[in-house]
């Protein structure tokens, strides 16, 4: 019958039920695919803040520039590294650490720890990064306890600026790693890790065959939460080194806001940022790929 579904309801009802959803679809497409979409077109301009006021475009002149440079070669590098320390290694093995010692722990332990843990990660970045650069400035926390120790000191943040960011990034974000592995572990039933016990399995094997199996999808969603979190960290960065000394921890979120708002390069930067965008995707295929989490 016309005007009517193959079910029998008309056409008019189905539209209605969709129209609640209309302010929402809405604001999206106008806060959200309408800026994305500028971007992506800002990428393909030669867009600047200062000089000409026109921009022209360019098609892929800023992806063929990036690639040629040096410095966005060496922003790539160091933000793997940045990475692959904070985030990979870091955040997600010291969590599930901390996760495996509350659980066996006592509960004040548990409360205590949790509560230490969970304090660096509510405070905020800018916050954070002011403790860590007073913790590793030539002054600062970490050499007055190397020499209280009588151990050399040096100037971490001019020696080492990638691993004092990467430090502090886990210092900062441990936190959820954390309580992602302690709902995870929560959820295996004790009587498992119990007969495995009993049978005589150790507690490495016990968490390699039995632990780790079992909690295997909150790992692939942790990894690809952190990783993408981590990618995109800038301000701690920026507080604690400026991406400095040189370009030594200049992460590609730094080097893009170098190049388009102190180098007012919009195009080129939102370029980077397009390259960056890509790269969180890959990380995140790559995790469903392997780890084979269901979306």
């Amino acid at each position: 019958m016309a005007g009517k579904r193959s079910g029998g309801r008309p056409r008019g009802v189905r539209l209605w039920r969709w129209l609640p959803l209309a302010p929402a679809t809405l604001l999206l497409l106008l806060f959200l695919a309408g800026p994305i979409g500028y971007c992506v077109w800002i990428a393909f301009t030669n867009t600047q803040l200062t000089g000409s006021s026109s921009s022209d475009f360019v098609g892929l002149a800023n992806f063929r520039r990036a690639f040629a440079d040096e410095n966005f070669r060496n922003a790539v590098l160091l933000t793997l590294v940045f990475t692959l320390i904070s985030s990979i290694v870091g955040q997600n093995s010291l969590g599930l650490a901390l996760a495996g010692l509350m659980r066996a722990a006592s509960r004040p332990v548990r409360t205590l720890t949790g509560a230490l843990v969970i304090a660096a990660w509510v405070l905020p970045e800018i916050v954070a990064a002011f403790l860590l650069y007073a913790f590793f400035r030539r002054e600062g926390t970490l050499n007055a306890i190397l020499g209280w120790l009588h151990l050399p000191s040096q100037n971490w943040l001019f020696t080492l600026p990638i691993l004092a960011v990467s430090f502090a990034n886990v210092w900062r974000g441990t936190a959820f790693s954390m309580l992602i592995y302690s709902a995870a572990l929560a959820e295996i039933p004790r009587d498992i890790t119990e007969a495995a016990q009993v049978d005589g399995a150790g507690g490495v094997r016990r968490a390699w065959y039995i632990t780790l199996p079992m909690i295997r999808r909150s790992i692939g969603t942790n990894l690809m939460l952190n990783t993408l979190s981590t990618l995109s960290v800038f301000g701690l960065i920026w507080a604690m080194t400026r991406g400095g000394p040189g370009n030594r921890s200049q992460t590609l979120p730094v080097f893009m806001y170098d190049q388009a708002f102190l180098k007012s390069l919009i195009g080129y930067g939102t370029a980077v940022a397009l390259l960056l965008l890509l790269v969180g995707s890959l990380f995140s295929l790559v995790y469903l790929r392997l780890m084979r989490v269901e979306v």
